[in-house]
C-alpha cells in the first residue's frame, strides 16, 4: 500500500510539473489576457470570413455594372458600391483574403531566413559570424522601398504578382529578425546544458535544433507576431502607390488606391472606410495579440 502510495505521488508530482511548465504558463497567461484573446478572435474571424468569401458570396468582383456605379448602402450591397459598380463588402473580404495571405507567408519566409542565418551565426561565431552579419548590414542598408518597387517591376509577368510581392519583401526583411535570434544564441549558447551537448559529441545542426531554437522561440514567436502588422502595413502601401499587387487584384490596397479621386473622398466614404478600418483593425489585433504573448512570455509580468 505504501509503494502504490508512492508511485500516486510521484504521478501527480510529474503531473504538476508538467502543468506548470514555461509553455503551459504562458498559455494560460496569455488566455487570462482578455484584449489579446478579443483581438484573436477578431483575427480568426476575419481570416474565415475572407477564406469562405468565393462561398458565402455569390458576387462576381471583377465585373463592371455601369447600372449600380457608387450605390451608396442599402440591403444589397451592405458597403455599398465603387466606381465601376463592384460590390465593396466582398471585395473587402475578397481583400483580406490577398492581404492576409502577403502578411502571413512574408512572416513566415522572413522568420525562416532570419532564424537561420542568426542562429548559424550566433552559434558557429568566427568568420562566419562576421559574413553573415556583414550580409545582414548589406540587407538593412537597402533603401527598402525603392528596392521593393524595382524588383518587383522586374519580376512581375514572370511570377504571380502576389507570390512576385511575398518574395521580394522577405528577401528584403530577414535582417532584423537575424540580428535578434543571433543575440539571443550568443547568450543561450554558453548555458551549461549546451557545453554539456556538444562535449557527448552532439553536431552543431542538433544543437541549435534540438537545444537552442526551442529556448529562443518564444522571442521568434513574438517577434513574427508584430512583424506581421508590418508585412500587411507595406502590402497595402505598396499597392496604394501602385507598386504593389497587380490593380486587378483586390486587396486592401488596392482598394485605397482606387479611392483617391477627392470626390469620392469627400462625398463616398463607403467607398474608402471598409479597407480603411479592415486594416487599422487588423494591425491593432495582431499588435495586441503580439504584445499578448510578449507578457505572456516574460515570467516578470503580472500582467
Amino acid at each position: 500500500m505504501e509503494v502504490v502510495t508512492n508511485k500516486n505521488d510521484a504521478e501527480r508530482k510529474i503531473a504538476s510539473q508538467s502543468n506548470h511548465s514555461p509553455w503551459a504558463l504562458a498559455r494560460k497567461k496569455f488566455i487570462r489576457n482578455k484584449l489579446a484573446m478579443v483581438s484573436l478572435s477578431f483575427l480568426m474571424l476575419l481570416s474565415l470570413l475572407s477564406i469562405l468569401a468565393p462561398y458565402i458570396l455569390n458576387v462576381d468582383i471583377a465585373r463592371v455594372d455601369f447600372l449600380n456605379i457608387n450605390l451608396p448602402p442599402s440591403s444589397e450591397h451592405w458597403f455599398g458600391t465603387d466606381s465601376n459598380g463592384r460590390d465593396v463588402f466582398a471585395r473587402t473580404l475578397y481583400g483580406g483574403r490577398v492581404s492576409l495571405l502577403i502578411g502571413l507567408a512574408s512572416t513566415l519566409c522572413v522568420t525562416l531566413i532570419g532564424t537561420i542565418i542568426g542562429a548559424i551565426a550566433g552559434y558557429v561565431g568566427g568568420k562566419i559570424d562576421q559574413f553573415l552579419m556583414r550580409l545582414t548590414d548589406f540587407v538593412l542598408t537597402f533603401p527598402f522601398t525603392v528596392f521593393v518597387v524595382v524588383l518587383n517591376t522586374i519580376l512581375i509577368g514572370k511570377v504571380s504578382g502576389v507570390w512576385t510581392l511575398i518574395m521580394v519583401i522577405s528577401l528584403l526583411s530577414w535582417g532584423g529578425t537575424a540580428r535578434i535570434v543571433r543575440s539571443k544564441i550568443l547568450a543561450e549558447k554558453e548555458n551549461e546544458y549546451i557545453l554539456a551537448a556538444i562535449s557527448v559529441g552532439c553536431s552543431p545542426f542538433k544543437v541549435i535544433a534540438k537545444h537552442l531554437l526551442p529556448n529562443v522561440a518564444s522571442t521568434i514567436i513574438v517577434q513574427a507576431s508584430l512583424l506581421m502588422a508590418v508585412m500587411i502595413v507595406v502590402e497595402s502601401s505598396l499597392s496604394f502607390i501602385g507598386f504593389g499587387v497587380p490593380a486587378d487584384t483586390p486587396s486592401w490596397g488596392n482598394m485605397l488606391s482606387e479611392a483617391r479621386n477627392s470626390d469620392v473622398l469627400q462625398n463616398k466614404p463607403w467607398i474608402w472606410v471598409p479597407p480603411c478600418l479592415a486594416i487599422t483593425f487588423t494591425i491593432l489585433s495582431i499588435n495586441f495579440v503580439g504584445e499578448g504573448l510578449k507578457d505572456a512570455f516574460n515570467p516578470k509580468s503580472n500582467r
